[in-house]
């Protein structure tokens, strides 16, 4: 019997149509290899071009004679430096600068002379000169590289030197540090900030910039995309580092298509400060006040005194803040008296120009170094809120008087800031007349109309 279906053993014709596909796919690669040979071929028959000839120069040159020897006694020591990072201990620090001197590590923690070297500021220096036979020469930890002494920038260090009887000795250093004078523009395109950081201005620098412009410019509310300035300011380094940033010595700045200048001067004989181009003072003669922050707890004329009772003239304006706060000079002048005066307590008083006085009293202390004599710039540090004398609490009792006479500073029309005099404005002119070469410079790069040479 036989069954329909599909026989086990499928004919010839039914194999090839099966696999007529493959058939296909395997003739079109072989006829693309074909191809690819044939171009190759094409391509063999193209001679390559001539090799470049290659010159050869050679020239000899005599060597001295007789031949100097090499020198073994070297006088510089070889110096290593590293950074002090967040929970480094003085063991690391000195592992890490191959410093191996038996006893140093112990004479570190227990001399006196060494303490400032407890203290280990992440992100500054600590230096290890090596003589040629590798015996340590000095240590030095850079533990304050900028701070200002009697108004000198200088840069203060602990340095630590072998002794000849195989122990060690420490001492603090002090150095006067290089100034540098730097120029600088920046264009506006999201924040003031952003624009110095971009033209690598220091934030001490753009923080100047803002005090000195202030009553011009509201940095905050006024700022606008592509406002721009051009600064010229002074640098602090030592030993070739960059240590600190010193004062704005002129700015423009321009705000809405407005613009702004500010250049440093001072007169023969008096504090600086800051003038337009034209030699107009950017500041009144007198600030209003001492204290940054502060509210009026008592003010000028009768009242009820705190201490003794009954009614008796107050002659200054009393400002509450607490122990500790700082107070600032409101105009430049000279400390005509430092020292404790009676009711007043801690009490300095500063004479001004043409008659004019202030007194700051019930001061807590003074600003260290401060002494008779000494010359002050508007807002600068003079002492610290307290409550010595007759005070019932921590204020500042300032006085503002014309010719020894006080008068109210609250009500009084302050004077202007003083115009500079004929000799004045001819040395303010020719100490400025660089200063505006450089900004011109600074705009004519920033209008891309100077062409700066590339390597």
């Amino acid at each position: 019997m036989f069954k329909k279906g599909t026989p086990p053993n499928p004919s010839y014709r039914t194999i090839v149509r099966n696999h007529r596909p493959h058939h296909l796919f395997r003739n079109g690669l072989v006829f693309v290899a074909l191809a690819l040979f044939a171009a190759a071929a094409a391509l063999a028959v193209v001679q390559p071009p001539e090799t470049p000839a290659v010159y050869e120069a050679r020239l000899t040159l005599d060597l001295p004679s007789p031949f100097p020897e090499a020198q073994n006694n070297y006088s510089v020591p070889f110096i290593s430096q590293t950074e002090i990072r967040s929970g480094d201990t003085l063991a690391a620090l000195l592992q890490r600068l191959r410093v191996r001197e038996s006893g140093l590590l112990p004479f570190l923690i227990q001399d006196k002379n060494a303490r400032s070297i407890y203290k280990l500021y992440p992100g500054r220096n600590v230096q290890a000169a090596h003589d040629q036979h590798g015996n340590l020469a000095w240590l030095r930890y850079q533990h304050t590289p900028y701070a200002t002494e009697k108004g000198q920038a200088v840069s203060r260090w602990l340095e630590i030197t072998p002794d000849e009887q195989g122990g060690f000795t420490a001492a603090e250093k002090t150095q006067a540090v290089s100034v540098q004078t730097r120029i600088a523009e920046g264009t506006i395109k999201n924040s003031l900030f952003g624009a110095t950081d971009q033209a690598d201005i220091p934030d001490a620098i753009t923080m100047q910039m803002t005090e000195i412009l202030g009553s011009k410019i509201d940095f905050i509310r006024d700022l606008r995309t592509d406002d721009h300035f051009r600064i010229i300011y002074e640098t602090y380094s030592h030993e070739g580092q960059e240590v600190g940033a010193g004062r704005i010595l002129a700015l423009e700045f321009t705000n809405r298509n407005k613009t702004y200048e500010a250049v440093w001067f001072a007169p023969e004989g008096q504090s600086g400060s800051y003038y337009d181009f034209n030699g107009a003072s950017l500041k009144g003669a007198f600030l209003r006040t001492a204290l940054k922050f502060t509210r009026i707890s008592s003010t000028f004329g009768m009242r009820k005194h705190p201490v003794h009772g009954g009614w008796r003239g107050h002659s200054g304006v009393d400002y509450a803040a607490r122990t500790g706060t700082p107070i600032h000079a409101t105009a430049d002048g000279v400390v005509e008296f430092k020292g404790s005066k009676r009711g007043y307590g801690n009490t300095i008083i500063l004479k001004h120009h043409n008659g004019y006085s202030t007194l700051y009293a019930h001061q807590s202390r003074y600003a260290k170094g401060l002494k008779k004599g000494d010359k002050v710039s508007q807002g600068q540090l003079i002492g610290y809120v307290g409550s010595t004398g007759w005070a019932t609490g921590p204020h500042l009792h300032y006085e503002f008087r014309v010719n020894n006479k006080p008068i109210d500073p609250l009500s009084i029309e302050l004077p202007v800031a003083r115009t500079l005099e004929p000799a004045q404005k001819k040395a303010f002119d020719k100490a400025i007349a660089q200063y505006k070469d450089h900004i011109g410079y600074l705009a004519q790069m920033q209008g891309g109309t100077v062409q700066v040479a590339r390597n």
